[in-house]
C-alpha cells in the first residue's frame, strides 16, 4: 500500500486541531499527505457527531468510495462517530479499516503498523485519561497562530449532547504543561493561540499550582510574543466573573466570549439539563455588557427540541432582541445516540423546526446588519489571514473575531501581520475598509 493520505475534517476547532495531530504523526512515520482521496493510499475521515447531518456525511463520503475510486485502499473513520458508533462502522461499512476515536490518536504509530501487516479491522476506542491532548508530532497547519487543548471530555451530561460518550469526562492539563506549549508556539512565531476544550471554562489545574481558567487565561496572554489569545467553547454554569475581570486587565485577551445559551425558555433549559436558568445567563451576559472594554458575544441555539411550545420559541427570540449578539450559529434538534432526551415524548415535526429556524435566522441576521453597520468609521485592528487577489482585498480578522476585508497597501506582504484598518461598509457576516497607517490607529486607541 503506497504510503500517502487524505484527510478530511468534519466539526468545530477541536476536530480540526486534531487533524493536525493526526497529520503530524503519519508525516513523522512516513506518510506522505496528498490533497485528494483518489491520490491516496490512506483515506482518513475525522468525524464529528454533534448533528446527525455531519454524522450522515462521513458515511456518504464512505458509500461513494465504494462505488467509485475505493479499491486497493485503507479507509479510516476516526473521531467522534467512531468513538459512538465502534466497531458497528465495520458492519455499516466493510471497507473501513480503522476505527479511532480521539483519545487514542498517541496509539496511531501502532495501529498503523498493524494495517501495513494486513490486518483488515483495527481499532482504538479506549478512552483512557492518559490518552488526550497533543501527540508528540502535532503538524501546525497555521504559522502565525495555533489551536492549545487545555481541558478533554465533559461531565455536564447534556440530555441532547453525546460529547460525555465520544469526548469521556473532563480532565485538565496541567497549567505548567500548557504555559510551555504555549511559549514555544510564541518561540515559533505564532502570535495568537486559542485554547480549546469541550468546556474550556471548567478547566481545573490539577497540579499543585492548581490555577483555576481565569489565571491561565491570563498568564498565557503574558507570554512574550503571544498577541492574542481565545477561548472556545464556554459553558455558562462556569463562566465566572473573573473572566471578565482578566480580559479586562489584560488586552493581549480577545474581547470576544462565546458563550452558549441554545434556548431563552428556562423550562427548556431544564429539559435540556444545562444547569443555569435563563436568569443566571443573562446575570454572566450582564458581567460582559458592563466591562470597561467592548465585548464580542455570540452563541449557540437549538430549535425545536422536544417539549418546545411556541412561548418557549419567542422566549428565545426576545432573548436575541435583549442580547443583541453578534452572531450566532443555529441548529436544528436532533436525537442523538445514548442521550437522555431520546426518552423524552413531544417532538417536534421536522417542518416545525425548519419554520422556526428560519425566523431566528432572519431576527439574527437584522440585528448583525445593525450591529456591524454601527461599526462603520471605526479603526480596527486586523490580524492579516489571506489575500483575495480578484478583489484586491486582504482578508484578516478583528479582535472581536469579526472578518474584515480591507484594501490598501498592495505592495506588502502582510499575512500574519497586524494591520489597522478603517471600516467603510457592513454587511450582515463581514466588514470591509482600507487600511490606514499606524499613527492614524495609535490616535484613536
Amino acid at each position: 500500500m503506497e504510503k500517502t493520505f487524505y484527510i478530511e475534517t468534519f466539526g468545530c476547532q477541536m476536530n480540526a486541531h486534531d487533524s493536525e495531530k493526526v497529520a503530524g504523526t503519519l508525516l513523522q512515520q512516513g506518510y506522505n499527505q496528498v490533497e485528494t482521496p483518489e491520490e491516496a493510499g490512506y483515506v482518513f475521515y475525522n468525524t464529528c457527531s454533534i448533528r446527525d447531518k455531519a454524522e450522515q456525511k462521513v458515511f456518504n463520503r464512505l458509500q461513494h468510495f465504494k462505488k467509485s475510486a475505493g479499491k486497493d485502499k485503507i479507509f479510516a473513520v476516526i473521531g467522534c462517530v467512531a468513538q459512538q458508533e465502534g466497531e458497528k462502522i465495520f458492519d455499516r461499512a466493510p471497507h473501513v479499516n480503522l476505527v479511532a476515536g480521539s483519545a487514542s490518536y498517541t496509539r496511531l504509530p501502532e495501529m498503523l503498523v498493524q494495517l501495513e501487516a494486513g490486518n483488515k479491522r483495527v481499532t482504538g476506542l479506549s478512552l483512557d485519561n492518559s490518552e488526550a491532548f497533543d501527540t508528540p508530532f502535532t503538524r501546525r497547519d497555521n504559522p502565525h497562530r495555533a489551536y492549545l487543548t487545555i481541558i478533554e471530555g465533559c461531565d455536564k451530561k447534556c440530555s441532547y449532547c453525546v460529547v460525555p460518550f465520544t469526548r469521556g469526562p473532563e480532565r485538565s492539563r496541567t497549567s505548567a504543561s500548557v504555559m510551555e506549549e504555549a511559549t514555544r508556539l510564541a518561540d515559533s512565531g505564532r502570535t495568537e493561540i486559542q485554547l480549546l476544550g469541550q468546556n474550556v471554562n471548567s478547566y481545573r489545574d490539577p497540579s499543585p499550582a492548581g490555577w483555576d481558567f481565569a489565571t491561565l487565561l491570563d498568564r498565557v496572554g503574558s507570554i512574550p510574543g503571544i498577541r492574542r489569545v481565545r477561548f472556545m467553547t464556554s459553558h455558562p454554569r462556569d463562566f465566572v466573573r473573573p473572566i471578565i475581570d482578566a480580559i479586562e486587565s489584560n488586552r493581549n485577551l480577545c474581547s470576544h466570549v462565546h458563550l452558549p445559551v441554545q434556548s431563552g425558555s428556562t423550562s427548556v433549559l431544564k429539559g435540556m439539563q444545562r444547569l443555569y436558568t435563563r436568569e443566571q445567563y443573562m446575570e454572566r451576559i450582564s458581567w460582559m455588557k458592563r466591562a470597561r472594554r467592548p465585548i464580542s458575544i455570540t452563541t449557540d441555539i437549538i430549535v425545536g427540541f422536544p417539549g418546545e411550545t411556541e412561548r418557549d420559541f419567542e422566549d428565545t427570540l426576545e432573548l436575541l432582541e435583549e442580547v443583541q449578539y453578534d452572531s450566532l450559529f443555529a441548529f436544528k434538534y436532533s436525537p442523538r445516540p445514548n442521550t437522555s432526551a431520546l426518552g423524552l415524548g413531544d417532538h417536534i415535526p421536522e417542518e416545525e423546526k425548519t419554520r422556526r429556524i428560519m425566523i431566528l435566522n432572519e431576527r439574527q441576521r437584522a440585528i448583525q446588519i445593525r450591529r456591524n453597520s454601527e461599526r462603520v468609521g471605526a479603526v480596527e485592528e486586523v490580524h492579516v489571514e489571506g489575500r483575495h487577489a480578484t478583489l484586491g482585498q486582504w482578508i484578516g480578522r478583528t479582535e472581536h473575531n469579526q472578518t474584515l476585508n480591507f484594501s490598501g497597501r498592495d505592495d506588502e506582504a502582510l499575512l500574519g501581520h497586524y494591520v489597522p484598518a478603517r471600516v467603510t461598509r457592513a454587511g450582515p457576516n463581514s466588514l470591509v475598509g482600507e487600511s490606514v497607517n499606524q499613527a492614524d490607529f495609535a490616535s484613536v486607541l
